[in-house]
């Protein structure tokens, strides 16, 4: 292949899904923007935004890179089932990692906050949201990654191309949507 094809076919793969992530980015601006009662009641909310969607395309994002990179040596199927242990030992390392950062930046917000002599909410509150968020999001976000990498292999494209964007892009609708839930029921709860 030339360097013309290479590049052509690179577009070809990533474009529509670059587009859609331009749209998932959008959707999750809105949700940001729909949050304002949630980040008024929880003082310190809006500090776990970016820490979140930042965690949650780093996570997913490896374990979608090592499950190319796995398809890719033979090491594993592009099929779903619970018989597989590598790709069982993958999902749960990124589950227990996004879930031990969502908590860790929740707590960490807090203490820069009352450093900073900054209004926080509680430290329970905080974390409670996070880990609900981080543990949701992560179940939503390795189901998507997941199907995409093995359904775009069995098609033919290269998985590398196609896990970037989609965890960035699912990452940001997934990891806001669950925030905005997370927040809603802890505040319903009687925290905040």
């Amino acid at each position: 292949m030339t360097v013309r094809e290479v590049a052509a076919e690179a577009y070809r793969e990533t474009l529509p899904v670059l587009l859609l992530s331009a749209v998932g980015g959008l959707f999750a601006g809105l949700v940001l923007v729909g949050m304002e009662a949630e980040l008024a009641a929880v003082p310190g909310l809006l500090v776990l935004v970016p820490a979140l969607l930042a965690t949650r395309g780093n996570v997913y994002g490896s374990l979608g890179a090592r499950l190319g990179s796995a398809l890719h040596q033979g090491v594993i199927e592009p099929q779903f089932g619970l018989d597989d242990d590598r790709l069982n030992a993958a999902v749960a390392a990124a589950l227990a990692n996004g879930v031990l950062i969502s908590g860790f930046a929740a707590v960490l917000a807090v203490v820069v906050l009352r450093l900073l002599a900054r209004p926080s909410t509680g430290l329970v509150s905080l974390v409670a949201i996070a880990l609900l968020a981080g543990f949701v999001s992560g179940l939503l976000l390795t189901i998507a990654v997941v199907s995409v990498v093995f359904v775009g292999y069995r098609r033919g494209l290269n998985p590398d191309t196609l896990a970037g964007p989609v965890v960035t892009t699912t990452g940001d609708m997934i990891g806001m949507a669950t925030l905005l839930v997370a927040a809603r029921i802890v505040l319903a709860i009687g925290g905040g």
